[in-house]
């Protein structure tokens, strides 16, 4: 193993890490504060990318497929919380657990009639198509642009979540909503705005990935799952503990695909070691949760120390 490959796979990991972070960022907003659990929240994600890929096909432009796909995924999350969601607040999880995955089914079917089943695929753009010099070796320019997005939204919740008055209002809404309600806070208007803030995010991270992944009916289960597993890790609720633990999981995700099947193949033979690599290096990150959920159950970094 080089020094080189090490710092390839870190960046790599890194930037599985902000892309997880805009993906989930709006699942410990939602369920924080709203106690909603959104499994449809994976879909959101798929459709923001859908929409963005479809805008780049019309029109080649790179910052109008942006704002279909933030736009959109803010559109349709408005539509998904008035329409479903909030018929649901104050319901079981397991009816939200339910309608939300009717949803996960609806939206599927819902592309495949559209845009077929077939895989869209977007471009890189021309700026963006090179490779930069950084840590000493030449590191795609858009996956790199991906690592500098995902901080820019990243600081961008912080300023909003610690900085202003909305963000004073998420906060005192998570801890206390009832108390907000009574002040004359209107807790429908928020409750729409915070679950369009998260699908707008979702959107982005579809947006910023459509270049470097296929998009397609169904992409976004495998990626509910991790984020589900990240904001687990950080702490159910908080934004915070959900960046910092996206990191980690792209890190070890990563780090375990780049070499889990070097180590192995010390061991085994090399295609046995080859297949089983990637399928070790997912066990790790359940590995890690489960450590983390036996030595602090409330997560690395929970709400109230947010």
């Amino acid at each position: 193993m080089t020094l080189s490959l090490f710092a390839i796979q870190m960046l790599n990991g890194l930037q599985l890490g902000v892309l997880l972070f805009m993906m989930s960022a709006g699942l410990p907003l939602v369920f924080g504060i709203m106690n909603f659990v959104n499994l449809a929240h994976g879909s959101l994600y798929m459709m923001g990318a859908y929409f963005a890929a479809w805008a780049y096909g019309q029109t080649n432009s790179f910052l109008l497929a942006g704002l279909a796909g933030v736009a959109g995924g803010a559109l349709l999350g408005l539509v998904v919380e008035r329409v479903v969601a909030a018929r649901l607040y104050g319901r079981d999880h397991l009816d939200q657990v339910l309608a939300t995955f009717g949803l996960i089914l609806f939206f599927n079917e819902i592309v495949r009639w559209i845009w077929g089943p077939s895989p869209v695929y977007m471009n890189v753009p021309e700026a963006l198509s090179g490779a930069i010099p950084i840590l000493g070796i030449n590191y795609p320019a858009y996956r790199f642009v991906i690592i500098l997005v995902g901080l820019g939204v990243a600081l961008g919740s912080y300023l909003l979540i610690n900085k202003t008055r909305v963000g004073m209002l998420i906060r005192a809404g998570s801890s206390n909503p009832t108390i907000v309600a009574a002040l004359g806070v209107n807790i429908k208007l928020l409750n729409a705005a915070i679950f369009a803030l998260g699908t707008a995010m979702a959107g982005l991270a579809g947006l910023m990935s459509g270049p470097i992944l296929s998009v397609q009916p169904g992409m976004g289960e495998p990626i509910l799952i991790l984020a589900m597993i990240v904001i687990v890790i950080g702490g159910i609720g908080s934004v915070r503990g959900a960046f910092y633990s996206a990191l980690i999981v792209g890190v070890i995700d990563t780090m375990g695909r780049a070499f889990m099947p070097m180590l192995l193949r010390e061991f085994l033979d090399r295609s046995v070691a080859q297949a089983a690599g990637p399928a070790v290096a997912s066990m790790l990150i359940c590995i890690f949760m489960a450590a983390v959920l036996a030595i602090k159950p409330e997560g690395l970094f929970p709400v109230k120390n947010a």
